[in-house]
This record gives structure tokens, C-alpha cells and sequence, in this order.
């Protein structure tokens, strides 16, 4: 399953571990005006279905071949930036250009490798607030649905994505990524921290490094206006004329 908006280039957005299409949605209502925006929808909490990071990126295959497509960009946050690292070793010759913002891989602080006090809604709340800067921006809406997966059946698939997430550290396939990749990085990312960023501009030879002050691990929700523009001048070839670069 999937959504998909517009017309143009195709660019496949790639949510993580928590997340849905609503962290993309400004992000999408920008981007379909010029491209065709594909949001794959993770079969996460499906029965029967063998969940980890490995068959993410396989089912992100099975449906780049029913679409028929040939070459496309990614655009991955967190767990999903994860999934676009895999995907892009594997295929470099399918992704046309690669953006990662608070992307796993290397580290993370997250929530999901283990759900102490998973009952107590001030908990889920803290940490849920804890993904971005501005605290309001985990609306009560947001709370509750995290609040209800981390206590409801998918809780143990979530446990064991997360487990496989973070069993896969990606530090030596990065040197080989030749594609051009783009790190939007919130300076106040709490659940990759800075220094995750630099570490992967690091380690991949094409990747340029953009901050955003005042922002946490999820960019395109919490600033989607910086995040747009850094986007908008990445693709097209600009780079870093209208923002800091590193």
C-alpha cells in the first residue's frame, strides 16, 4: 500500500519507526507541485509478517518494481532514512539523490527498543515530546496514537523492528554510497544528535550537512518552511548558496 500525490520526477518519502504520512504532510502539499510524491505505507503491524529493518527494504524493492520505477529520489527520516541507506547500497543506480534527516544507522536515543512503563501516559508523553524542539508540536492527537500502539498487539512488532534497527549499524556501507546526499540535521535532535549528523557527512563521500536551529528529530513537521527551502535548493543543484552548509 501506498499514497502518491502529483505529477513529475517521482520522490519516495520514507517515515520511521512512530511516524505515518502526517509527518509528511506539508512536505507533500509542497512537493506535488512539481513532483509525483510516493509515500510507501510499512506493513509494520501486519500478522505474520517477519518485521525488520531487512524486510522493510525489501518490501520498499517490491514496490519501486510494481510501480516500474527507474530512477527516483528519497527523502527518509529516522528509521525511514535507515530504509533509504539500505535500499540505495543495494540499488545505486535507482536513487537519483538522497536526503536523510535524524536518520538511524549509526545511533540513536529513541523509544522503541524497549517499552518500560509503556502504561503511563506521562511517560509516552515526555518522550514523545522529547522528539522535537517545541514541545506543542506532540499534539495530544500524536500522544494518544503513540500512547495506543505501544500498548496494543503492536507493540512486540514494534519492539522487534526496533531491536533489528538498531543490530544494524551502516558505517561501512556509507564510504560506498556514491550517490549525492543531503543531511538536514534539527540542531536540538535529541534522538540522533548532532554529532550523529557529522559523523555520517563523515563517512559518505557526497554528503553536504545543513542545520536547523531550534528544531528536533523530525525537520519536515517541526520546520517544514527551512526544511522546504534547504530541499528545494538540494534539488536543484544549488546546494548550498541560500543556507549554511558544512
Amino acid at each position: 500500500m501506498h499514497y502518491e500525490y502529483g505529477k513529475g520526477e517521482p520522490v519516495v518519502l520514507l517515515y520511521g519507526l512512530f511516524g505515518s504520512v502526517k509527518n509528511f504532510q506539508p512536505l507533500v502539499q509542497h512537493l506535488k507541485k512539481q513532483y509525483r510524491v510516493i509515500v510507501p505505507v510499512f506493513p509494520i503491524y501486519e500478522r505474520g509478517y517477519n518485521i525488520t529493518i531487512f524486510s522493510l527494504v525489501t518490501y520498499l524493492e517490491e514496490l519501486v518494481e510494481e510501480l516500474l520505477l527507474q530512477q527516483f529520489h528519497i527523502v527518509g527520516n529516522s528509521m525511514g532514512g535507515h530504509i533509504a541507506l539500505l535500499y540505495t547500497h543495494r540499488h545505486p543506480t535507482k536513487v537519483a539523490s538522497l536526503v536523510l534527516s535524524g536518520s538511524s544507522g549509526l545511533f540513536e536515543d529513541g523509544m522503541g527498543d524497549s517499552f518500560p512503563r509503556r502504561k503511563d501516559y506521562a511517560y509516552i508523553k515526555a518522550k514523545t515530546e522529547r522528539t522535537f524542539y517545541d514541545p506543542a508540536v506532540a499534539t495530544k492527537e500524536l500522544i494518544d496514537e503513540i500512547f495506543q500502539t505501544v500498548n496494543s498487539r503492536k507493540a512486540l512488532q514494534i519492539l522487534s523492528l526496533a531491536k533489528s534497527t538498531i543490530r544494524n549499524n551502516v558505517a561501512q556501507q556509507l564510504p560506498g554510497i556514491q550517490t549525492h546526499c543531503c543531511l538536514i540535521w534539527g540542531l536540538n535532535d535529541n534522538i540522533t544528535p548532532p554529532a550523529v549528523a557529522r559523523e555520517f557527512k563523515k563517512l559518505m563521500p557526497h554528503a553536504r550537512l545543513f542545520w536547523i536551529g531550534r528544531c528536533g528529530h523530525v525537520p519536515m513537521l517541526e520546520r517544514p518552511g527551512e526544511f522546504n527551502h534547504i530541499l528545494d535548493k538540494f534539488m536543484q543543484g544549488i546546494g548550498g548558496q541560500y543556507a549554511t552548509a558544512v
